[in-house]
């Protein structure tokens, strides 16, 4: 009796580390049953959820949501109160899930404007579904991440949106000099329920994760008080769906590799390389084809192109022969786009002290910056620098010197 008030005990910490934390774990992996997975049959056994339900992952889920933050979801609990809601209801939750019977509650949806100027509809998953989406990931990526294409470098770990616009330059350097840029309409609103789980179950024997799983496609979204029916996409917003968006996908990055294609994929933005613009009609119209009826996804044709690349743009970059050589610099659509920030960030000074007015500034620039440097030509950034000091000159703002030029603004 005493041993198993203990090992209850176990279950209910979720405080900061401790000395037994090594001893607890190994009792509960001990519990837990794994199938052995061969590398020619990757389908994982019928335990799963116990390995989700594993005390070392929740509390590694835990904390990634503590971390993230974020807004609260339709019960208003915000992350910072997750620590103490699991060390008062962990037992009942991990009750529900071993037994296949917990229920997500509906997102919150919040529409977000879109760079293009249009809006995104965003689901926030309340911080307790996004803790038990982060356990599923934790446990399903590591074992399917192997698995996908070389050329998916979308939301996975040790994948970089530099690693996909290298592999894109390497493909137009190789002479593959026309690309099919294909622009998939609403994918995360519009992927198909059944074929998803269909995908999920050829790998996954648990029964009660993939009910879970499920429940989280169809537990629909409340905005104004009412609660719409999800009967397909992934709601943008939990830790999940990156994930299942790569499953969707993978389809077309086989159906692309057994056609021979040259082409690289970041989520939902996928372009294929080829040398005639004959070939990339023919590619455009037999892989559209395949989207549209294998994948009952759409492509937006209006946003879809068989181009050059220097007449494209791919993860705010684009390409261009610059001194008889291939290079990659800032698309003139993402330099825009940071123009218009900076004139926003600078146009509502008044009143403001200069010192203010650069803190907002770096704020943004620092990440823009932080990934844009990958251009090569850096004369990009020196320009958009000047351009940024003389708006600040001419800015109403309270204290501004002509000493504008030795202002840290961070690049």
């Amino acid at each position: 009796m005493g041993q198993e008030r203990q090992n209850n005990q176990r279950e209910l910490d979720f405080r900061a580390r401790g000395e037994g934390e090594a001893r607890a774990s190994g009792i509960e992996e001990a519990e837990t049953t794994v199938a052995n997975v061969g590398n020619e049959s990757p389908r994982y056994g019928t335990e799963l959820m116990e390995e989700i339900c594993k005390r070392t992952n929740i509390r590694e889920a835990m904390e990634r949501v503590i971390k993230n933050g974020g807004a609260p979801g339709v019960d208003g609990m915000y992350a910072s109160q997750l620590r103490g809601h699991l060390n008062k209801h962990w037992p009942s939750i991990r009750q529900a899930l071993l037994e296949g019977s917990y229920r997500p509650l509906p997102v919150r949806g919040v529409e977000i404007p879109k760079p293009d100027g249009g809006k995104r509809l965003l689901g926030i998953p309340t911080v307790m579904d996004r803790l038990v989406q982060q356990a599923v990931l934790q446990v399903l990526q590591p074992k399917w991440d192997g698995t996908f294409s070389a050329h998916s470098h979308g939301f996975r770990p040790g994948h970089r949106q530099h690693d996909a616009i290298l592999e894109a330059q390497q493909y137009i350097a190789e002479g593959y000099t026309w690309v099919v840029d294909l622009d998939l309409e609403k994918f995360f609103d519009r992927v198909n329920h059944d074929r998803l789980m269909s995908q999920l179950a050829k790998r996954i024997g648990d029964k009660r994760l993939l009910k879970l799983i499920r429940s989280f496609l169809q537990s629909g979204a409340m905005s104004g008080g009412i609660v719409s029916v999800t009967e397909q996409g992934t709601p943008q917003g939990g830790p999940l769906s990156p994930f299942l968006s790569n499953i969707v996908l993978d389809e077309l990055d086989r159906e692309l590799e057994s056609r021979g294609h040259r082409f690289v994929r970041y989520a939902d933005d996928c372009n294929i390389y080829v040398k005639t613009e004959r070939a990339g009609h023919r590619v455009m119209d037999s892989v559209s084809r395949f989207i549209t009826r294998k994948l009952k996804l759409k492509v937006n044709t209006a946003k879809s192109a068989v181009a050059r690349p220097e007449e494209r743009k791919f993860l705010g970059f684009t390409f261009r022969t610059v001194d008889d050589k291939l290079t990659r610099l800032i698309s003139d659509r993402s330099i825009e786009r940071v123009r218009r920030r900076v004139r926003m960030l600078t146009a509502r000074t008044r009143g403001k002290s200069l010192g203010n007015v650069i803190a907002g500034l770096n704020s943004y620039l620092n990440g823009w910056a932080g990934y844009y440097r990958f251009t090569e030509v850096i004369d990009q950034l020196a320009k958009l620098d000047q351009w940024t000091r003389r708006r600040l000159r001419q800015a109403p703002i309270r204290y501004c010197t002509t000493e504008t030029d030795r202002l840290p603004i961070r690049w």
